[in-house]
């Protein structure tokens, strides 16, 4: 460590997923997210940090609120702008690097600006480009000359990942970044070998390699996450953000032989497991070939604990026949809850930058035949002490897969989900796992499970009422369209060819017309009724758009070939640049 201390070490801040305004309207949570970034960057200056390098998600909505933008700009001109020189040199061609804007070059070379520590940027699902522009709220900073955003492929046929090379001394580190793509689209691109990694003409051995990446990480699907795999083996290390578990120390994959880093979230946006670690950022030293990381714990975030009680594992206590169970269920929850705020309570002292009011989350099993309680009244007897009164109990109850589905109308769609996977399942991924249950004639013919699968995550996400109904008749209309076309007639033919019409290979294009005619026409019925514009823009054309956080739990394995052992589906780039 004592030799990563000279002129030739990059002194990096890495931080991803700070979700910036998220509950900014809470009373007691409203001031977390502005708090915690600004320990960030106070952090970044006190270090005497070369850059800060952001993975993605800085801000929470995809349109942040008057209050974020005025925070965030406020906090990037206190601490990132001054007289401190900055003593590494960029050698890269900056018009490729920094092609958002209409100032292509790195704002500490900017000669109206004065940047003491510059802040590199790729962007995440919550905050990544939309509308005919193309743009971001990163765009916004970036165009005021804040912040460096990098990593934005415009072309959805083929990335080209050309890296901003840096040198400090005899040290030269290639930064690479990918902002935020659907999983589905970008899994795809790379088993096509439409994904590139662009290296340098000369001294190719000499660079450090850095990759800034936002996806899912751990599985979700055949398709739904970036296997390790498939990045180049060339790369130092990655910093991986998207994950919301903090898994900040590097772990060597070994078949790929270089090291990832997970940052996760500074702020807990969910009550799930994978949130309850303790939130930290990291100091990257970088000299040569070598690296160190060190992890910085953060005092501003609020505490969050977690536990499971399965009421069946108590029948000393009592059963579901035993008289006043549910008061005796009310007092073993009780304790259980006090005894996480106990927790805090030792764990805040000597700490007065924590919030008084901890997250607490207690997950209830109540199989075996017992009932659930009034949580709302339970809860009251916590509303001072904790900063989640209304959603300290989650009931679930353990439910099993049934093999003898036989039709429509006898599925329960709870048989189709585990308990385990309650915290981070979508709605979407319910829809794929009724129609996988069901049995062939109960299958959808005119609808895909992903069209009706992102129709539902509309309505329950965006309260879009319509958003159903719409999709249904998109589909029928083109189906009827299509059928006038071929001009059949016949009970069998009609059947056959609108099968066809939907076949699996013109599905996503299909899809995604019809979707977003349908969004559409579901956003204009609203308008119509004078209900409340959702703020939020149109999804992107891809059809599969980027997924909410998630937590990785439990953390991926390394070393897994899951989705691509073969090198021939990583898309290797043979390119080159500068």
């Amino acid at each position: 460590k004592a030799s990563l201390e000279d002129e030739d070490t990059f002194k990096i801040l890495i931080a991803t997923d700070i979700h910036l305004g998220y509950l900014e309207k809470d009373a007691i949570r409203g001031q977390d997210t502005y708090n915690t970034l600004n320990e960030i960057l106070d952090c970044a200056k006190k270090n005497k940090v070369d850059f800060i390098l952001l993975g993605g998600d800085l801000f929470h909505e995809n349109k942040p609120s008057r209050r974020c933008l005025h925070s965030s700009i406020s906090m990037l001109r206190k601490y990132c702008m001054g007289d401190s020189p900055v003593t590494f040199n960029i050698l890269s061609d900056q018009t490729v690097n920094f092609n958002t804007t209409q100032f292509p070059w790195v704002n500490y070379q900017d000669e109206n600006l004065n940047i003491s520590i510059p802040v590199f940027s790729i962007h995440g699902n919550h905050d990544d480009p939309t509308g005919a522009e193309g743009l971001c709220a990163l765009d916004l900073l970036s165009a005021s000359g804040l912040v460096n955003h990098f990593g934005h492929s415009h072309s959805v046929e083929r990335i080209e990942i050309s890296p901003v090379l840096m040198q400090k001394g005899s040290t030269k580190l290639a930064l690479y970044g990918l902002g935020s793509i659907p999983d589905e689209r970008l899994y795809r691109m790379f088993v096509n070998k439409q994904v590139t990694m662009l290296r340098p003409k000369e001294d190719q051995d000499g660079w450090f390699n850095l990759f800034a990446i936002h996806q899912n990480r751990s599985k979700h699907g055949p398709t739904n996450y970036i296997p390790e795999q498939f990045l180049d083996d060339f790369l130092d290390l990655v910093v991986w953000g998207h994950e919301h578990e903090c898994l900040i120390t590097p772990a060597r994959n070994e078949q790929q032989l270089f090291y990832v880093t997970q940052p996760g979230s500074s702020v807990a946006t969910s009550l799930s497991p994978g949130e309850a670690t303790k939130k930290h950022i990291g100091l990257l030293k970088v000299k040569g070939r070598k690296m160190n990381m060190q992890k910085i714990p953060l005092k501003t975030v609020r505490q969050f604990f977690i536990q499971d009680v399965v009421l069946a594992d108590y029948e000393d206590l009592f059963t579901p026949e035993t008289p006043q169970v549910t008061k005796k269920m009310e007092d073993l929850c009780y304790a259980k809850v006090i005894e996480m705020l106990e927790e805090a309570e030792k764990e805040r002292i000597g700490c007065p930058l924590t919030p008084e009011k901890p997250l607490v989350r207690l997950r209830v099993d109540y199989s075996g035949g017992f009932e659930t309680f009034n949580t709302s009244r339970f809860s009251q007897k916590f509303v001072d002490r904790v900063a989640n009164p209304k959603d300290i109990i989650h009931f679930l109850r353990k439910r099993e897969y049934k093999d003898d589905i036989k039709d429509e109308v006898t599925i329960d769609y709870g048989k189709l989900i585990k308990p385990t996977a309650v915290g981070g399942l979508r709605v979407e991924d319910m829809v794929k796992q009724y129609f996988e249950a069901a049995e062939q004639k109960v299958q959808l013919s005119l609808l895909t499970e992903q069209g009706m699968g992102k129709a539902i995550q509309e309505y329950v996400d965006k309260d879009e009422k319509d958003a159903i109904e719409e999709l249904i008749t998109c589909q029928l209309e083109k189906t009827q369209r299509h059928l006038q076309a071929r001009g059949v007639t016949t009970e069998q033919d009609i059947d056959a060819e609108a099968r066809r019409c939907h076949r699996p290979s013109g599905a996503n294009l299909h899809d995604c017309v019809s979707f977003l005619t349908a969004m559409n026409r579901a956003k204009a019925n609203r308008l119509e009724r004078g209900e409340e514009s959702v703020d939020q823009d149109m999804p992107d054309v891809d059809m599969n758009f980027a997924d909410d956080d998630v937590v990785a739990s439990p953390a991926p394995t390394r070393g897994r070939g899951r989705g691509g052992r073969g090198r021939g589906g990583r898309g290797r780039g043979k390119g080159e640049c500068c």
